[in-house]
């Protein structure tokens, strides 16, 4: 099996979001070795590392230019203070690629806007109840970090 041929999107980075949120979803097999198969084996517990795991956090690539995607929002207690986020949690998928995305943000970083990946502190990523909806055809690149407990 190859990674996210069953949804043959056309996208290969759609795909591999298809492939975590079903994952994270469903907690089924998958047979992968890439770095994002890997995050994906230890969320569904196929190697030792499972311990509670619930999200594969993603960085996503733009198309025009490779820069990593930045996405904002503001959580309905605090509308007046917009936080951003290079990292994701995967919600869900739609069968043309439209993806609902979950800001990721380590709750003891008070940079509410880091400029790129490596001003964000990853160490505590956590859940933000803040999503947003992209068209994934626009990305042409995912990394996925390691596999962590994010609720």
């Amino acid at each position: 099996m190859g990674c996210g041929e069953e949804y043959n999107t056309g996208s290969c980075v759609c795909n591999i979001l298809k492939e975590i949120a079903r994952a994270q979803r469903d907690i089924t097999e998958f047979e992968c070795d890439t770095s994002c198969e890997r995050s994906i084996s230890d969320l569904l517990g196929e190697t030792e590392v499972r311990n509670g795991l619930d999200t594969v956090p993603v960085l996503l690539y733009c198309e025009d230019g490779c820069k990593p995607f930045k996405g904002f929002g503001a959580h309905p207690r605090n509308i007046g203070k917009i936080v951003s986020s290079f990292y994701f949690r995967v919600k869900s998928v739609s069968n043309n690629c439209c993806a609902v995305l979950e800001l990721l943000r380590d709750p003891n970083d008070s940079n509410h806007n880091p400029h790129c990946p490596t001003e964000q502190h990853t160490k505590n990523l956590r859940s933000t109840g803040i999503c947003i909806t992209v068209d994934v055809n626009c990305f042409c690149h995912i990394t996925c970090l390691p596999a962590i407990s994010a609720f």
